[in-house]
């Protein structure tokens, strides 16, 4: 953590709204479950960590969306972390009084022998969210970043950038990062993690 230049790196309003209320549409189609915690080997569903409903999409037109945002990101915030293959698209939804406290995205080892084929002997390098739903619709739920990773104390900032509806916001996996409770209305959000070889 010590000695990045950048935390996070965001694009504003980005995806054009017609299209998040077409992914929102989309991911409530499908069958949502309660979001899981921990790694492939221990997941569990510990709603005193994580408290909101998710899918998984694998369809290429969102990869096509979404990941030239990943590899500029990677670039202009000076990361130019060596990553080769996205993980399955995680449509998110957080009612009120859902959340997912303190958590960071990355993992102890590499994904294993359970994994899909590409996901094996890799790990999480980068993380974005998009977020799908106006701002006006809900109340709560802020995106916060630990600057400090629970090492010395939090040094916590809410990242209003990416507020605006069709804004996504990229960062290393290993950031510690929540979404506070939403208190009213319904936040929607994709949520994608891309891998490469463990850290050399």
């Amino acid at each position: 953590m010590i000695g990045l230049k950048n935390y996070y790196w965001y694009f504003k309003e980005e995806i054009p709204k017609n299209v998040c209320d077409d992914i929102v549409r989309y991911g409530n189609s499908q069958v949502l479950k309660q979001g899981l915690v921990g790694n492939e080997d221990k997941p569990t569903d510990d709603t005193k960590i994580r408290k909101s409903e998710v899918c998984f999409l694998d369809d290429q037109w969102l990869y096509d969306l979404i990941t030239p945002y990943i590899t500029i990101a990677n670039k202009n915030a000076d990361w130019n972390f060596d990553w080769d293959w996205s993980a399955s698209i995680q449509f998110t939804k957080y009612k009120p009084n859902e959340f997912y406290s303190w958590h960071a995205d990355d993992m102890p080892t590499p994904f294993g022998e359970k994994s899909h084929p590409n996901y094996r002997g890799k790990i999480r390098k980068l993380s974005a969210t998009i977020n799908l739903t106006d701002p006006n619709e809900y109340t709560g739920g802020d995106f916060e970043l630990d600057l400090r990773n629970n090492t010395e104390g939090r040094q916590i900032i809410t990242l209003d950038e990416i507020k605006p509806k069709g804004s996504i916001i990229v960062f290393p996996s290993f950031v510690t990062h929540q979404v506070r409770p939403i208190r009213t209305g319904e936040r929607n959000s994709l949520v994608i993690w891309n891998l490469g070889p463990p850290w050399k």
